[in-house]
């Protein structure tokens, strides 16, 4: 049994800006399961949703600020989770990192540098717990400096940083090295330094025993120019520390057979009662009610990296195929109403729904039959493993977590029992409509679709899949 200490900026359902907080509040429940000792800790923001006890178990000074350190638990969990807390660094309202305007809090260099030092005092049992971590395994630029500042620590446990989306970093003056009273030893080009500023996410990256990322193929891109910003060339230096491990999905959350923001469950054996769904799609996007014309899905952030251009220079050509087009999500204003534009000229092929809703979400991915996800990068993306678990067909760009997650359709993975979906290779609209036109073909043909469906439905994407992995890697380490 290993003791876990699992660093992180947020987690669900505490409080939510995006994929890593999904992570935080799923793996180490998967770890629980496996009879591991796992704690978290995280910030005490003022949002954070807590329903719980919350007790003091250790007061101290740090940074000349007096800290103290909360204990509750993890929702629906008996996981231990320590709250640092320091009022003038977390006890306002809103975003962990960035004001109402979007712009990153000016101090957050002093907030995570704090949270940081206090994770690296609690990971050596310097709390009165009595209790040491033999993993401390940490998550973004936010924790960065953990590995860093427990490579000055005799006896310190073993390290892992993992990397959800390298294009945040966490990049600050170096003059914040001599306020942040970080030790001057961390601070050389092999170290914290890049550029001539400071980086969190460096200390992560140089530091930590083992560097993971949320796919193997996004492991292989960040040690690229295109999606390394500037620290491929470290990446490659450490790429025998480099590990891709696939998240995993909540499977009670997302299951098709207990489902309550649908109107008809069902499961692989079932398949034929998914049409209900579709009925139900189509009536409340009111979209004409018809079971034999296809419906493509669309739930995104609109946004260039998600490749929502590349949809909408295909939208002129899909309106003359015999399909629907169901979308929701929010983002780029001027994306926003082209899409509202076209939805609005052509009420019986194209619904835009702007903004998040859950249930429509839910019903979104069991309703469609297509899921369409043609991402420019996707270190991991989760909608593509929840469409396969609904029997809902994803086409995919081939990058990140998507060319892991997703098997193209060829006549040699539908011989074997493995195609799950449509990959294609090229981030540009061309590409992307004859994905489109070759799903469409395939749609035609029942018995192969039927196949496909049930293929993607019995994939393994659990927390407890990606929790052993994680395992065997820390028994390697440690």
């Amino acid at each position: 049994m290993k003791k876990i200490l699992f660093v992180t900026s947020e987690a669900h359902p505490l409080i939510k800006t995006g994929g890593l907080a999904d992570v935080s509040g799923s793996l180490p429940k998967a770890f629980a399961e496996l009879s591991q000792d796992v704690r978290l800790i995280m910030p005490n923001y003022q949002a954070l949703n807590l329903s719980g006890d919350v007790h003091t178990v250790f007061s101290l000074r740090a940074d000349n600020r007096q800290i103290n350190i909360l204990e509750t638990r993890l929702p629906d969990s008996s996981i231990p989770v320590w709250l640092v807390d320091c009022p003038e660094f977390y006890n306002f309202p809103g975003n962990p990192y960035t004001d109402g305007q979007g712009n990153p809090w000016p101090n957050n260099a002093e907030r995570f540098s704090l949270f940081c030092r206090i994770a690296v005092i609690c990971a050596m049992d310097k709390i009165g717990q009595n209790w040491k971590a033999d993993i401390v395994h940490c998550n973004d630029w936010q924790t960065g400096l953990v590995p860093a500042l427990l490579s000055l620590e005799k006896d310190r446990p073993a390290t892992v940083f993992t990397v959800h989306n390298l294009a945040y970093q966490g990049l600050f003056p170096a003059s914040r090295m001599v306020t942040l009273n970080i030790p001057g030893q961390l601070w050389n080009p092999d170290g914290l330094e890049f550029h001539n500023l400071l980086s969190f996410i460096k200390g992560g990256l140089a530091f930590a025993d083992c560097i993971t990322t949320v796919s193997p193929t996004y492991a292989q891109e960040i040690q690229t120019s295109a999606f390394g910003y500037g620290l491929e060339g470290l990446l490659r230096y450490r790429n025998n520390a480099l590990v891709g491990i696939i998240n995993g999905i909540d499977t009670d959350q997302w299951n098709p057979e207990t489902d309550g923001y649908i109107p008809q469950r069902f499961n692989v054996d079932s398949l034929h009662d998914k049409t209900r769904n579709k009925t139900e799609l189509q009536q409340r996007m009111q979209l004409p009610v018809n079971d034999s014309i296809p419906v493509l899905g669309l739930i995104s952030r609109l946004v260039e990296q998600k490749g929502i251009d590349m949809v909408l220079d295909c939208l002129p050509e899909m309106l003359s195929m015999d399909m629907q087009f169901v979308l929701l999500g929010s983002g780029d204003k001027v994306v926003e109403q082209r899409l509202q534009t076209w939805a609005e000229a052509h009420p019986d092929k194209i619904a835009v729904t702007l903004g998040y809703d859950e249930s429509l979400a839910h019903l979104i991915e069991a309703g469609a039959d297509i899921f369409l996800m043609p991402s420019r990068f996707e270190p991991c993306g989760l909608n593509q493993m929840y469409s396969q678990r609904y029997g809902t067909i994803p086409i995919v760009r081939k990058t990140g977590g998507l060319a892991d997650t997703v098997i193209d359709t060829s006549w040699e993975t539908l011989a074997n029992g493995s195609a799950s979906g449509i990959v294609f290779n090229d981030a540009n609209s061309g590409s992307l409509l004859e994905a489109i036109k070759r799903t469409l073909l395939l749609y035609r043909n029942t018995e192969q679709w039927r196949k496909m469906q049930a293929n993607a439905m019995c994939k393994d994407f659990t927390w407890r899949r990606s929790a052993e992995e994680y395992l065997r890697l820390y028994e390697s380490i440690s």
